[in-house]
């Protein structure tokens, strides 16, 4: 079975190209984090949508025209890494250009799942070349069947609008962490994600780029160490049990993502389903350090509080507002 879908983008094929490969463009309409070798040969990985990650490698390639990978699913013996193909090809149209996908090799029930998939993607595909920004994707942000990687990749989907918005002038801002600008938040964030990653024996490297390109590409690192690290063992010289340190990684990324809107104005999407299982990881975490004084003692949340709202409450933090 085959899908086939076409969209026009009122972009060069150029920039159509550089949407359709390029990382740092996947993140804005169809990824929550994007590694790619992009060469023939190459291996690439997806994470979709939280807890669902494809991948495979490059088998042809032509810069500004056209190119083909292997797709499949972490996980999936049905539709393993590599096992099908999509093939995306760009010409130029009056307009912009054209972007066609094919994808072959699926059987009748996978071609309707993927169609699902593309038709979705495809049409924030077209909003981000026609406006500027795609906008939050909910099937990143309010995932189900949530486990501590996937809550953390959710908490990752929330926090990249937000890094993706803020300006040079937020810099020297406040934050809801008394000790913290903007510009300290995120080095102790990047500083973080390094910390866990080494936990599990992942060297994290900095690219180059903007703060969501930075934080983006640095979680992906950590987070893939954590997928095959054995939970059941320790950690920090085998001293934490490795259960209870991936918790932090949820913890970070939702409780920064709430950080950096509260000083500069935005706001946080984010499922109460996620709000409510990071809440049920983070009170142990957040109980075991408060005592060296990394969270300050929780604070009461009104009955209408949200789940959100519950958990910075629990976690110490009030309102910049307050």
């Amino acid at each position: 079975m085959t899908f086939t879908k076409t969209v026009t983008l009122p972009v060069t094929p150029d920039e159509a190209f550089a949407l359709v490969t390029q990382p740092e463009r996947l993140r804005r309409w169809k990824t929550v984090t994007a590694q790619i070798d992009l060469r023939v040969g190459g291996a690439y990985r997806y994470t979709v949508t939280p807890g669902h990650h494809a991948g495979g490698t490059v088998r042809e390639l032509e810069p500004g025209k056209r190119v083909v990978i292997g797709w499949g699913w972490e996980d999936d013996e049905a539709l393993p890494y590599d096992a099908s193909t999509v093939t995306i090809t760009i010409e130029p149209a009056e307009s912009g250009s054209t972007v066609t996908l094919v994808h072959e090799g699926l059987n009748a029930e996978q071609e309707v799942g993927h169609a699902e998939g593309w038709n979705h993607f495809l049409g924030r595909l077209e909003k981000l070349a026609t406006t500027g920004d795609a906008g939050p994707d909910e099937w990143g942000w309010a995932p189900q069947n949530l486990d501590p990687i996937s809550a953390a990749e959710a908490g990752l989907a929330s926090l990249q609008p937000i890094l993706r918005n803020l300006k040079d002038t937020d810099r020297a801002l406040p934050t809801p962490c008394s000790e913290f600008t903007v510009h300290d938040l995120a080095e102790h964030l990047m500083g973080s994600i390094t910390s866990l990653g080494a936990m599990v024996g992942v060297e994290v490297v900095a690219p180059e780029g903007s703060l969501e390109n930075k934080v983006s590409t640095m979680a992906a690192q950590a987070l893939a160490g954590w997928r095959t690290f054995d939970l059941s063992g320790k950690v920090l010289d085998r001293d934490v049990p490795a259960a209870f340190a991936v918790n932090i990684l949820a913890i970070e990324f939702v409780l920064h993502a709430w950080d950096f809107a509260q000083a500069t104005g935005q706001e946080v999407r984010m499922s109460d389903e996620v709000a409510t299982y990071v809440t049920g990881i983070a009170a142990d975490v957040i109980s075991a350090v408060r005592q060296s004084g990394a969270f300050a003692d929780a604070l009461e949340s009104s009955p209408e509080a949200s789940p959100l709202e519950r958990l910075v409450a629990f976690s110490g933090r009030r309102p910049l507002a307050a």
